[in-house]
């Protein structure tokens, strides 16, 4: 595994371009309360190039390939309290880097690894402060100006480049985001059996039941952490989309939406499931539940290399404007063709978000949507809600080995001209899809999406 951190940092040093340095720390720990912290969670950016997990540390990159670590020092009566560190003696042959020192040397070398630099990257607007401390190390070099010491006269986003180098996944990262996306399966499958069969039993069934499920689920087989805080959402909470689990009750009748996925060795998971409560679906329920399956099948047909990243909201968005006209939530009288529906974005009161976002690291991975070689290529064009001048961009060309979430969702709120028997429904469905040469590969299957096999399921 170090030779894969080895070849990243490699493959970031070339980048650089001579004379180029980055610095790439990890992140914080953050208090929670009084001597408490948060549990911890390393830097996406510090982890992928090095594989290091502890708190305290720091990369230092050159563009020679020269890699420096900065981390926390052994310190025995520390290791009582805060368990194990690697320490720098032992970091050099552990992680295959360079030369390791203790992160309290870091103000005091880094003034010295930056001199005759010609410009400095680091990750802007990620870290708090880590700006002004870069001043501060380029001020202690000017100062040595007098001694022949030359100064960076650039610094640079190093987010640029290594938002490049995620986007597209390598084998590694593939293997563990499948192994993570099944675990978040099965832990959506454990919770819809416990909903219908506590709904049989006649228990009292609450959405903190079906997140203990999943999160139950996720440790037992191994995933350090949730990706992100579980939405658990019963009957019209659903139509709240980043509603969090909570004391609601779950009822017979009413439809569950869980938007819940782990996080395993440093990857995420995103899986949503829309299911009956007692694993019965109403007929208006089944109605929505088929159109917004039909918008995610289309826009699966258009998830593949080739294609760009906004084809798959694009289709989607095709079905579901026909969709909420044929259920007649939508009045082909007052708002016209289904066309006229896309172009006025008619359908945006009961769909109000995109149908993707990259995944990797981070459940909102890091990752341009616009294709680099045509950012300059804008035409504005005013948005028909907000009237918004916007300077629309050609999204990204998909390309093998990119993820990608495929959320298509509807929310129908009780409002006057909306008939009743949709009232308080929300639907969202979510896989996570590796672009393919021919298509894509959808690795959360593991849970069902068609409406009978959920049924079939959750008897």
């Amino acid at each position: 595994m170090t030779s894969l951190y080895a070849q990243r940092r490699a493959r970031l040093a070339a980048r650089l371009g001579a004379g180029g340095i980055a610095i790439i720390p990890t992140a914080p720990e953050r208090p929670r309360n009084r001597d408490s912290d948060y549990p911890y969670r390393h830097d996406s950016y510090f982890y992928y190039l090095t594989g290091f997990a502890e708190p305290g540390a720091c990369l230092v990159l050159d563009s020679e390939g020269r890699s420096t670590l900065f981390c926390l020092p052994k310190e025995l009566e520390r290791e009582i309290w805060d368990g194990y560190r690697l320490g720098p003696e032992a970091a050099v042959a552990t992680l295959a880097v360079d030369a390791a020192l203790p992160g309290t040397q870091l103000d005091a070398e880094l003034p010295r690894l930056l001199e005759n630099r010609r410009r400095v990257w680091f990750p802007f607007a990620t870290h708090e402060g880590l700006a002004a401390r870069v001043e501060g190390w380029l001020s202690a070099v000017r100062a040595r100006a007098r001694y022949g010491v030359l100064c960076p006269a650039e610094q640079a986003d190093a987010c640029l480049l290594l938002d490049e180098m995620r986007l597209v996944k390598d084998a590694h990262e593939l293997d563990v985001m499948r192994r993570a996306a099944d675990i978040s399966a099965r832990a959506h499958v454990r919770a819809m059996q416990r909903s219908s069969r506590m709904l049989r039993a006649g228990q009292d069934v609450r959405e903190y039941h079906l997140d203990a499920e999943l999160l139950a689920a996720f440790r037992e087989e191994g995933s350090q952490f949730p990706a992100y805080s579980s939405i658990v959402a019963a009957g019209a909470n659903a139509c709240v989309l980043h509603y969090r689990a909570d004391a609601a009750p779950v009822r017979a009748g009413e439809l569950v939406l869980i938007d819940a996925g782990c996080e395993l060795d440093g990857y995420a998971s995103d899986i949503t499931r829309t299911f009956p409560a007692d694993g019965r679906f109403s007929g208006p329920q089944r109605a929505l539940y088929e159109l917004v399956l039909a918008s995610q099948k289309a826009a699966i047909a258009a998830t593949r290399a080739g294609a760009r990243f906004n084809d798959p909201h694009d289709a989607t968005v095709a079905v579901l404007a026909q969709g909420l006209l044929d259920l007649q939530l939508l009045d082909s009288n007052q708002v016209g063709s289904a066309q006229d529906v896309v172009d006025s974005r008619a359908y945006f009161p009961f769909y109000m978000h995109r149908t993707s976002h990259w995944l990797g690291m981070d459940v909102h991975d890091c990752g341009s949507y616009v294709e680099p070689g045509e950012a300059s290529e804008a035409s504005p064009r005013r948005d028909p809600l907000s009237g918004e001048l916007i300077a629309h961009r050609p999204s990204r060309i998909l390309r093998p080995g990119m993820v990608l979430t495929i959320e298509p969702g509807l929310y129908v709120r009780a409002a006057p001209g909306v008939p009743e028997a949709f009232h308080g429904i929300g639907i969202r469905i979510e896989d996570d899809a590796v672009v393919t040469e021919g298509g894509c590969e959808l690795i959360t299957r593991g849970v069902p999406v068609e409406a009978d096999e959920i049924e079939a399921l959750m008897r």
